[in-house]
């Protein structure tokens, strides 16, 4: 799942279980656009994504890469100048699990259950931009 800074989602393909997370790339952020000229855009990845086969795929389409390396964590234990960033992926994941829905997969066929998650999603939105009372 891709989100803003703010942890909107803005882009979550399907897949089974057992597909790498790697493989899913072009399907995550092609849905986002490339980056307009002159502008930059940045995405920050974890240590999962650590192949050179991304780094050229995120170049590629105009992004600027930001993975982490493996063993690059207990190094910024010990040194904790920026704060991870991580955990804004992991609270939209949280509010994604409030659905019951999507939590315990009831829908058997994947475009009901991708139409699952961009109804949540849409929600989710209207919720932190103060849509909702």
């Amino acid at each position: 799942m891709t989100t803003d800074k703010n942890g909107i989602p803005l882009s979550c393909p399907v897949a089974g279980a057992n597909k790498n997370d790697f493989k899913l790339l072009r399907e995550t952020i092609v849905p986002l656009g490339l980056a307009m000229p002159g502008t930059s855009r940045s995405m920050c990845l974890d240590k999962g994504y650590d192949f050179e086969e991304v780094r050229l795929l995120l170049k590629e389409l105009g992004w600027i890469p930001h993975i982490r390396t493996r063993g690059e964590e207990k190094i910024e234990k010990k040194n904790k100048k920026h704060p991870p960033k991580r955990w804004v992926v992991e609270r939209t994941h949280s509010w994604m699990n409030r659905f019951r829905g999507l939590l315990i997969r009831w829908s058997k066929k994947v475009k009901n259950y991708q139409a699952q998650i961009y109804l949540v999603f849409a929600y989710i939105t209207a919720a932190r931009c103060g849509l909702l009372g």
